[in-house]
């Protein structure tokens, strides 16, 4: 198996990211690889809400880029203080921040930090939004340069798994005692 330089770690600061976070960090410190944590900022985060008044609410000028970058710095370094255990069996740990849209930033950061592997923890959506889209998981497969590890919670078995073929075919066969 080919060993690992440098694994790419996006998160989106949700308790769901932390499982691709502690699975990265034990493949890091267990191959002795540099890991590069990612978080991309939203755009959406620029803009205020006001009101004056009360009388009706306007959206302001937006925040300037450098002012949006260091916000989410902060909130990744608030982020990542809880999991500073972790981090320190890792031997070179490198935070990033970006700005634009996720898909693309994750695979232009892959491609200039010359990664070997991507690890994404997907949320499991599931509807219309899903169907017509994808998952930010499927755009960064497709479009990586470099293998992508996608790490899910296990999901709970489902009580009536099982029970469904003995309720169309008559039931379970009882058994006759001989005598």
């Amino acid at each position: 198996m080919k060993r690992l330089n440098k694994i790419l770690v996006p998160t989106d600061l949700s308790e769901k990211s932390l499982r691709a976070l502690h699975y990265g960090c034990g493949l890091a410190a267990e191959d002795q690889a540099a890991m590069v944590i990612l978080h991309v900022a939203n755009d959406l985060n620029a803009w205020e809400l006001y009101s004056e008044d009360l009388a009706f609410i306007e959206l302001s000028k937006p925040w300037p880029i450098d002012r949006v970058l260091a916000e989410a710095s902060l909130d990744l370094t608030r982020f990542l203080e809880r999991q500073l255990q972790q981090l320190r069996r890792v031997p070179m740990v490198t935070r990033r921040v970006v700005l634009g849209s996720v898909a693309k930033q994750i695979v232009a950061v892959a491609e200039e930090e010359n990664t070997d592997l991507i690890i994404m923890a997907p949320r499991r959506h599931r509807g219309l939004r899903h169907f017509l889209n994808g998952g930010i998981t499927d755009r960064v497969t497709r479009l990586s340069p470099c293998p992508v590890l996608s790490i899910t919670a296990p999901q709970p078995s489902n009580p009536w798994r099982g029970k469904l073929l003995p309720l169309l075919f008559g039931g379970p066969r009882q058994r006759v005692a001989s005598v």
